[in-house]
């Protein structure tokens, strides 16, 4: 399957690539800058130069046009404004979904955050503004006719893979290896498993290939 992964240079969508080409697909990220073409390139994975805070839907859904699915992997980033933190990790995602229904793309991974729903509305905080931005972005997408789902890990870390998982609609706090991560999306792709469903992961016993 083709999968085009927005934020295609961040840390799970390397990942993520490196993955899904080893799972048999055909990942394509999407890069703002052009010189990350090199990162991509090394993961397996082909590019295509977009950026979602500057693109209109009917640009995006141009680009994905016969793709069998799209991850939301993108986001503002460490020491990014609040304004961004609305700008790509809200409206990017909805802008991604709504790409997608255009471009009759229904597959769509939304990855979130732990406690997004959790945030305080009265808080000019950098941190409550992310997890504002999650949330009104989780509830657009759980609106739209596409075959979505959303992942709210845990605590993101770099640690090796584990291959095991525990996941529910809440679960307490804890952590999961990015690898982890995309591991969990590369099977909900290859299985189709949890469309309509948003969950909480972080890492435990149960092994990724049985807990979906």
């Amino acid at each position: 399957m083709r999968i085009f992964i927005a934020g295609g240079h961040g840390q799970i969508a390397l990942l993520l690539s490196r993955q899904l080409v080893e799972a048999g697909h055909e990942p394509v990220g999407f890069i703002r800058n052009p010189a990350h073409s090199v990162d991509l390139a090394a993961a397996g994975a082909t590019s295509a130069v977009l950026d979602l805070e500057n693109s209109s839907v009917d640009e995006v859904a141009a680009a994905i046009a016969g793709a069998d699915a799209v991850v939301f992997a993108a986001g503002a980033g460490g020491g990014s404004t609040a304004e961004r933190k609305l700008t790509v990790d809200r409206d990017g995602a909805i802008l991604l979904g709504e790409a997608a229904a255009a471009a009759g793309v229904q597959r769509y991974i939304l990855i979130s955050a732990m406690s997004a729903d959790d945030f305080d509305a009265d808080s000019d905080d950098v941190f409550q503004v992310y997890l504002k931005a999650k949330s009104e972005a989780d509830a657009a997408i759980r609106a739209s006719s596409l075959d979505w789902t959303i992942i709210r890990p845990g605590a993101l870390t770099d640690d090796a893979p584990t291959g095991a998982v525990t996941v529910g609609a809440t679960v307490d706090r804890g952590s999961i290896p990015r690898a982890d991560v995309a591991a969990v999306i590369v099977s909900l792709i290859s299985t189709g498993s949890a469309v309509h469903e948003q969950f909480e992961l972080i890492s435990g016993e149960t092994p990724i290939t049985a807990a979906f």
